[in-house]
């Protein structure tokens, strides 16, 4: 496959789907998990769980890693899988039902289109992709050739968020107007590498994709590239997806934000890293309601805010579990001896508040499959409907992570346009909605 182009390949792939049977509820479902350095493993570790599926290949372009990852499958599946490092050629096998993409940021997009256009179902990790534009091609790639793309946005799969985030959206402790969440955790200092060989076993071409080519050196190898711009969409983007999810959802939001604030910086190590290590953030719908974030890699208390929901009537918070209050403020009443009229400054000091807790929302009563299962239920359902976190979920739950980068790299509020997904009014912000590619490794204009 290296010597083929990657406009025959996709001429190919296109015409796949057509010839590609579906899976049937008695066969088993087989899966391609790329990119297990690390969290792929866990993709490996789920598959090899269940009963109906198999997976048939483990790609990864450092093929250094092969031998571990196919014991694993042998030691937890009892049988081999084949390996290969080149996606393009996985994508060509008759017998592959779907993938699981556990590969750098960067590679999200062009890997789902060309899998789709293949006629293979897709598992992405979060976030599902490096550029606001990249999102909506998945989610028309997904559209057009009729296939399950799983975000993968795993906390969506968790029965006790599942009931919390049901219980705020049946409107049970009122409309929720802010929510706030601290995804900080400690990150050392990479320090500073020196270019070095490639290492044996490692496709490096290959590996940099889409991005800008650059010698090889540790800090832009494994987990490396979330410290740099060319391949990585700050923390904010990288953790911070999964809790800006949650947030969205918690708020019953269906649609994008209009303003989105950034600011933060680099601080305390010395090393090549470009990204911030602190982020501090707020985003705004067009009905007013806001999210607000912080997330900090430095030394901090150890306990951070974690998550919280505000509505009229009271909060739900997720410390020690997802615990609903009501809070009632009544103002005091304390008349003026010379009669003047007190009521601003009652209202002003009020009585103490009221608290009442409720019970904690019931997970049991939630589906309680995990994110690989339900993919796999609805790789054979065939319905977008029976996914936990379907790809255009995706697609506006990593958006607020992306416009929040952009933010910060241009020093500034932007203002955004749900609907034709632009930012208005600033050209430098705008260029950043779309990642420059290298040849050949080009996400097309049209999918």
């Amino acid at each position: 496959m290296s010597g083929t182009t990657r406009r025959t390949f996709l001429k190919g792939a296109v015409a796949a789907p057509a010839a590609f049977a579906q899976v049937s509820p008695n066969d088993k479902v087989n899966v391609a998990v790329v990119g297990f350095h690390s969290r792929g493993m866990e993709h490996i570790h789920a598959y090899a769980a269940m009963k109906d599926v198999r997976i048939v290949a483990l790609c990864d372009v450092d093929e250094r890693l092969f031998g571990p990852a196919v014991a694993e499958v042998e030691k937890r599946a009892g049988y081999r899988p084949d390996t290969e490092w080149d996606f393009r050629k996985l994508l060509e096998r008759k017998d592959l039902h779907a993938v699981s993409i556990a590969t750098p940021d960067y590679w999200h997009c062009l890997q789902t289109i060309w899998a789709c256009q293949a006629g293979k179902d897709v598992y992405v990790e979060k976030p599902i992709s490096f550029g606001v534009t990249e999102g909506r091609k998945m989610v028309q790639a997904s559209r057009k050739y009729n296939r399950i793309v799983q975000a993968g946005t795993n906390l969506r799969s968790e029965p006790p968020i599942r009931a919390a985030m049901r219980f705020l959206n049946e409107g049970k402790l009122g409309n929720v107007y802010r929510a706030s969440v601290d995804f900080s955790k400690p990150r050392a200092s990479i320090g500073r590498q020196k270019e070095a060989s490639v290492p044996q076993g490692v496709h490096w071409d290959l590996y940099v994709g889409p991005t800008p080519m650059r010698p090889f050196t540790l800090n832009h190898f494994h987990y490396g590239w979330h410290y740099f711009w060319d391949t990585a969409p700050s923390e904010v983007g990288n953790i911070g997806v999964h809790s800006l999810d949650v947030c969205r959802w918690g708020m019953g939001k269906k649609t994008h934000p209009v303003k989105i604030h950034c600011t933060g910086g680099y601080f305390l190590w010395d090393s090549e890293q470009q990204t911030p290590n602190l982020e501090l953030g707020t985003i705004e719908y067009a009905d007013g309601s806001l999210i607000d974030w912080e997330v900090n890699n430095l030394p901090a208390p150890a306990q951070n805010r974690g998550t919280t929901f505000y509505t009229p009537e009271g909060y739900m918070q997720n410390r020690g579990g997802w615990t609903p209050v009501k809070e009632k403020i009544t103002p005091r009443n304390r008349p003026h001896p010379a009669g003047v009229d007190e009521t601003v400054m009652n209202a002003s000091f009020p009585d103490p508040p009221v608290y009442t807790t409720l019970p904690t929302p019931d997970p049991k009563a939630e589906d309680q499959e995990n994110h690989f299962e339900n993919f796999i239920k609805a790789v054979r359902s065939r319905k977008r409907e029976d996914q936990h976190c379907e790809i255009l979920e995706g697609h506006l739950s990593t958006s607020l992570a992306q416009l929040s980068t952009i933010s910060y790299r241009v020093g500034r509020k932007i203002v955004f346009d749900p609907d034709t997904e632009t930012i208005k009014g600033d050209p430098e912000a705008s260029k950043l909605l779309t990642p420059k590619y290298r040849a050949p490794y080009v996400v097309p204009d049209k999918v």
